[in-house]
């Protein structure tokens, strides 16, 4: 009975060290580095006299295995944003001096700076659905999603009625307009490796995003530090095809969205690139 009892305590330690153990009753030293183990035991000799051995032992690596439903919290994208102009510049709801957009402008008017031109977004949570067997996923979340368009010219928007203007009366050192959104995120997914933690594979969707702060912030000689808030025409709501690329340990996403983010006037259709960084 003692040789059993000894052998099923021998084969309960093995499971939980992931190796193969004597059943004699001897004490032994464990070291875990990494996958291995290695167990220095001592004992003694068919003539009774002491010994000592050492046995390493690998540890097999167990498949991530992912559950049905998993959330992610606080997401954070760091990117660059532009747009598309597609704006006839000849045509009187830019160029009427009353009530155009922008009288006098030229597509030169609304360059942007690419590279100091960002979009940064914060995803309060993502949730990842399993829909067949992990390889095919629904994704969706909730966040804010923040746009910073800096011109290369010294334009100026005004308000009531929106109306931009080319100011060269002082020197301007920042000339930015930011619109931000809360914004629902929908994605497939599709996971091509399903048991590894960080997987390859990618997603594409929709997101749909509402227009709860926009501004004109401006650093110049004359005046200084100005912040001017406004929708300056901008539409409430901002439609977008979305994607994203897993990599690995590497993420990627981007966007486009389907219109032009103004309700008149320019016809400026924004998309964003950049580095998503999550525990997907």
């Amino acid at each position: 009975m003692k040789r059993v009892i000894i052998l099923l305590t021998g084969i309960l330690f093995g499971f939980a060290g992931m190796a193969q153990t004597d059943s004699t009753d001897n004490k032994s030293d464990t070291i875990r580095i990494g996958g291995m183990i290695i167990v220095k035991r001592k004992g003694k000799n068919d003539d009774n006299r002491s010994r000592q051995e050492t046995r390493v032992y690998y540890r097999r690596n167990k498949d991530y295995k992912p559950s049905n439903i998993s959330t992610n919290w606080i997401i954070i994208d760091l990117g660059l944003t532009n747009y598309t102009d597609k704006t006839n510049y000849s045509s009187l709801a830019i160029q009427d001096p009353l009530t155009g957009f922008a009288p006098g402008a030229n597509k030169d008017w609304f360059k942007l700076r690419a590279i100091k031109s960002v979009n940064v977004n914060l995803w309060l949570f993502m949730q990842r659905l399993n829909v067949i067997k992990h390889v095919v996923n629904l994704k969706y979340g909730l966040g804010v999603e923040l746009n910073n368009y800096r011109y290369e010219e010294p334009i100026k928007y005004k308000v009531n009625p929106t109306q931009v203007i080319y100011d060269n009366s002082t020197s301007y050192s920042k000339n930015k307009l930011a619109a931000d959104y809360v914004t629902v995120p929908l994605m497939v997914n599709f996971n091509f490796t399903p048991k590894k933690r960080q997987p390859f594979g990618l997603s594409v969707g929709a997101s749909a995003g509402y227009l709860y702060s926009s501004r004109q912030k401006t650093i110049t000689e004359a005046d200084g530090k100005r912040k001017k808030r406004n929708d300056f025409d901008l539409r409430p709501w901002k439609i977008s095809y979305i994607g994203e690329l897993s990599l690995g340990p590497v993420m990627l996403y981007g966007s486009l969205a389907t219109q032009s983010m103004f309700e008149k006037g320019p016809d400026q259709t924004p998309y964003n690139v950049g580095i998503r960084f999550s525990n997907w």
